[in-house]
């Protein structure tokens, strides 16, 4: 079963985290499955993503406990990078990592049954990036959402900027592909680069995320042919011939 489902409508790549059984939990391959996607993504000729759940019970129910993931392989900007728009739309329960997910999109469109919760601290762990929410969002209640682990439902989640469209149930995904289809046919050039410069000069990043964005520098070397290539040539007593793949 693919834990991840990736399909193209017209210029838009639409992102399914498929687990509805686990209400959508991210699991070791869920994540390694978003990262590769979305590298692909970038590189292709797709202008906008759309990353959503299966279902209406859970966007997602953050990291899945029986099969923990490095997270922070699926998160915009952590595990992997791109200049180009990314829509969140879920509905149900966005819990812990999932959050820190949609807080990296771009724009979130919510159906007004989505609820948010970070119990992190309850349950004695935290990757950290979730510190960013204070910078988006008022700083008490990004407080109140990390340290008293209270629920934030989809109204008060609207009012203070943390989703950027509200809609029923059920019509989160089309709502948030008519905004891809929208800006697909703007100058991806011009998105690009006010993405660029409010992710480089205008957000600030956490110490976990900038952990995570050398972390997945330095799995492109660990990831390499070439570190295979010099590992065999030791072994095998001759010169490595290396060709910076």
């Amino acid at each position: 079963m693919n834990e991840v489902l990736i399909e193209k409508h017209g210029l838009t790549t639409l992102f399914t985290i498929n687990r509805p059984q686990r209400k959508n939990a991210i699991c070791k391959e869920t994540a390694l499955q978003l990262q590769q996607g979305f590298k692909e993504f970038d590189a292709s000729d797709q202008r906008v993503a759309v990353i959503t759940g299966s279902g209406n019970d859970a966007f997602s129910a953050g990291a899945d406990v029986t099969n923990l993931p490095e997270l922070w392989r699926c998160i915009p900007g952590s595990g992997f990078y791109t200049d180009k728009p990314i829509i969140a739309a879920s509905a149900g329960w966005v819990v812990g990592g999932a959050m820190v997910l949609t807080m990296m999109c771009d724009l979130h469109v919510a159906a007004d049954s989505t609820k948010f919760s970070y119990p992190e601290a309850r349950l004695g762990f935290t990757g950290g990036m979730m510190a960013g929410l204070a910078a988006r969002i008022p700083h008490k209640l990004a407080m109140d959402i990390m340290l008293l682990g209270r629920t934030v439902g989809a109204q008060r989640a609207y009012d203070v900027g943390m989703v950027t469209e509200l809609v029923e149930v059920g019509k989160q995904v089309e709502v948030a592909l008519q905004q891809a289809e929208e800006m697909c046919r703007s100058a991806p050039l011009v998105l690009k680069t006010l993405k660029r410069f409010v992710n480089s000069h205008i957000m600030p990043s956490t110490p976990s995320e900038q952990m995570a964005q050398a972390m997945r520098q330095l799995a492109v070397v660990g990831e390499s042919e070439d570190i295979k290539e010099g590992f065999a040539a030791f072994r095998e007593k001759r010169a490595p011939v290396f060709n910076g793949r």
